[in-house]
This record gives structure tokens, C-alpha cells and sequence, in this order.
């Protein structure tokens, strides 16, 4: 009888590997379908069979499926969006395509591009927007919106590309970089965007049930770069319900509702303010709303994927928070220490660093500039809060700049 096989398009370091250890768990083989196998270290750590592939070709993808069908039954197949927002919508194709259970493609792929998004929720409380495809049209949307105002590309995800700008000059500067092909995937198509200005919070839905809601804390300007989390966030029950009416809102006007998507929201002086919706699961969420619900995302998102009944329930109720390890300056990484210590805090849930000694680092604004996170959780936000800091201030690194010009 041929083994049961869960496909994985692309790779994700958060994510992966909770999805590869609940694959297993559930009596499937996990295959992954990626560019580059080796830039995700779990797959050959954990001995993953992984095959090297052009995931932005749907044709390629279907042939190699096809020739994995000859060896395995598929049970179903998922993937991560990682640096790529097209995986979602391509993994949707090839269910339909396998007549396997899946999204539906084509409001993937609406929603993955932003203009088409903010089109499709027009009645959905948003920030003003236009979009521009020069640096001409930048300039004009900005003074009818008016300054301050984020402007990012219109396809992308992680943040990158994203910022605020605050004056004339800084928008100039940055909408050359986007317009220069900086970003992967760059096209000369950028949402300049008012902001929206208060706490933000991220609802994450299975389905049309929303499971929780996260805060964020990000660092300073102009970039977008999260520091801190908390979940469940500390809204009032009329909040939370606001939060999700408005989200169930997001679904329906973008046809979606099958499966995960975690939406992005403003908490403005007009409430709820969407700045995001994401037909997935945002990176290292799971493991929050676990902690935090007894919740676990990863598996109920693969019984889905599989056609089995998922379970939503709550277990346990508990508040979870992390922090982000991010440097404050380029260079090389001399060294890192702490963990161990750290971990051994009781409350401490997991501290994980993702950067070796000797290894350069470049600050880039955005998702990239994480070198590490502690989660903590315990009953109630100040024990949380207390464990936490108390853990992190057992971290510490040291960072050589680079040699300037001249040395």
C-alpha cells in the first residue's frame, strides 16, 4: 500500500517545521517543492525528502506531482508563502487541479495583490489609498492623502519594502529605491497609503471562526520591524467582537473562508481599521495561539488539507508574549549567548536563535533584521510580561561594524 504523502510548496523556517512534525504525527510522508531546499536547515536535519523546483512554474509543479503520484498516494497538498505571496494561489491551482481539498485560486491571488484587495473591500473600514506606478504619481497620491503616508509595493509580504514616509524627500528616496527593482519581484506598481495611526492587532481565523488576536509592538520609524508580541491582545469584549465582525466582513468580500488567514488591523479613533488581510497563517503564529488557546493550527490546517474533520476547541487559557532579538547595528556577529539560560526560566516556552557567530549581518527594515525571539506565557499578562523580560535580559550578543572606507 503506497505511503501517505503530504506535498509542501516552498519552505518557511517558522512555520516548517511545526508542519513537517504534524505531518508526521498524523501518519503522512512530507514532501517539500522548493527553489532552493537547502536555505531551509530543517528539511535536511529532520532527513525531509525535498525536491528542487521552480514553484513559480504551475506546469512543472503538476508534472512533478504527477510523478510523485506514482510512488505515493497524495493525501493533500499546502506550501508557505515565505518571500514568495504567489505560492498560496499556486497551491490552490493544484488542488483544483488533483481535485484535492484547497482554496479557492482565484481569491488567493486577488487578495495577494494589495490595490486589487483594497478594490474588493471598498465598504470595509481602510486607510485612504492610491496607487502609483511613477515616482510623479507617488508625489500627487501623497499630497492628496497627505504626509505622513507608508508606501510599499503592491505585491510582497514580511514587510519589505514597507515604510513611512514623513516628508517630500523621503518619499522621493524610497519610491526610486521600489522603482530601482530593490525589492524581489519589484514592479513599478506601489500603494502609497495614509497611516493609520494607533495600536495594530492581528486577528487569526480558521475558516470563518476567528481563534484569537494578537498585538504588536513594532520599533522605531521609519520601518515596520515587530518587537514585541501578545496574545491574547488586551481588548475589551467590545473591541474583540468589533475586531471580529469586521474581519468576518474581509472574508466575504474577498471570498474567502477556507482554511487559515490572519488579518492586520489599526485600532484608529474610528475603531478597527484594516491594513492587511492574508489568505495563510502568519509566520509563528501557531505557536502562539497554541500556548495561549491549546490551539493547534498547524494540525487542524492539515486535517483540512487531508479532508478530515478539524477541532477548534479551546483547552486552556493562558497569556503568551514574545520578544524579537533585532541589533541595532550592521556587522559581523562575534558572538551570542544566553539561551540556555534563559530557557530555563519557568515560563520561558521557547528561545530560539537564528544567527551563528562569524556570520555578517545587514539591517534591511523589515522581517529579515530578526536574529532571534523568547516566548514566555503564564496566567496572566504581568507574570507573562515579568518572565519574559527577565529572560531576555539573560541574552546578549556582540556585533563588529563593518570596516568604514579608509581603515
Amino acid at each position: 500500500m503506497a505511503k501517505r504523502a503530504l506535498i509542501m510548496v516552498g519552505g518557511s523556517r517558522g512555520n516548517g517545521p511545526p508542519y513537517i512534525q504534524a505531518a508526521q504525527r498524523l501518519g503522512l510522508h512530507p514532501i517539500t517543492l522548493a527553489a532552493d531546499p537547502t536555505q531551509y536547515d530543517y528539511l535536511a536535519a529532520k532527513g525531509i525528502e525535498a525536491i528542487r523546483i521552480d514553484t513559480g512554474n504551475l506546469d512543472a509543479l503538476i508534472h512533478e506531482c504527477s510523478r510523485l503520484r506514482a510512488t505515493y498516494d497524495i493525501a493533500g497538498i499546502t506550501g508557505f508563502a515565505g518571500l514568495d505571496e504567489s505560492i498560496p494561489a499556486t497551491v490552490g491551482k493544484l488542488c483544483r487541479h488533483f481535485g484535492l481539498p484547497g482554496p479557492n485560486p482565484t481569491s488567493v491571488e486577488r487578495c495577494c495583490d494589495k490595490f486589487t484587495q483594497r478594490q474588493l473591500l471598498a465598504g470595509v473600514p481602510m486607510p485612504a489609498y492610491h496607487l502609483a506606478a511613477n515616482a510623479t504619481e507617488a508625489e500627487s497620491s501623497a499630497a492628496k492623502i497627505g504626509l505622513p503616508v507608508v508606501v510599499k509595493p503592491a505585491m510582497g509580504c514580511g514587510s519589505i519594502g514597507v515604510r513611512l514616509c514623513r516628508s517630500v524627500d523621503e518619499l522621493a528616496e524610497h519610491t526610486s529605491y521600489l522603482l530601482g527593482g530593490n525589492v524581489w519581484e519589484s514592479s513599478p506598481r506601489i500603494l502609497v497609503e495614509e497611516f493609520a495611526q494607533g495600536p495594530l492587532y492581528v486577528a487569526n481565523l480558521m475558516g470563518n471562526e476567528v481563534i484569537g488576536i494578537t498585538a504588536y509592538e513594532f520599533g522605531p520609524p521609519p520601518h515596520f520591524v515587530v518587537r514585541e508580541t501578545t496574545c491574547p491582545a488586551p481588548l475589551t469584549d467590545e473591541e474583540h467582537q468589533r475586531i471580529a465582525d469586521v474581519s468576518l466582513s474581509c472574508l466575504r468580500a474577498l471570498g474567502l473562508g477556507w482554511g487559515p488567514s490572519n488579518i492586520e488591523f489599526r485600532w484608529t479613533k474610528r475603531g478597527p481599521v484594516v491594513i492587511e488581510v492574508n489568505p495563510r497563517l502568519g509566520d509563528g503564529e501557531p505557536k502562539l495561539i497554541r500556548l495561549a488557546y491549546g490551539v493547534d493550527l498547524v494540525t487542524e490546517h492539515i486535517k483540512l488539507v487531508i479532508g478530515e474533520e478539524w477541532d477548534l476547541r479551546k483547552r486552556h487559557s493562558q497569556t503568551v508574549a514574545s520578544r524579537i532579538l533585532v541589533p541595532d547595528r550592521d556587522g559581523i556577529l562575534d558572538w551570542i549567548g544566553g539561551a540556555t539560560r534563559a530557557a530555563a526560566i519557568p515560563g520561558v516556552a521557547e528561545v530560539k536563535l537564528c544567527i551563528k557567530p562569524k556570520s555578517p549581518f545587514v539591517r534591511q527594515g523589515d522581517i529579515r533584521d530578526k536574529i532571534g525571539h523568547v516566548i514566555a506565557a503564564s496566567p496572566s499578562l504581568a507574570q507573562t510580561k515579568t518572565i519574559l523580560q527577565r529572560a531576555v535580559d539573560l541574552i546578549d550578543w556582540s556585533i563588529t561594524p563593518f570596516p568604514t572606507l579608509g581603515e
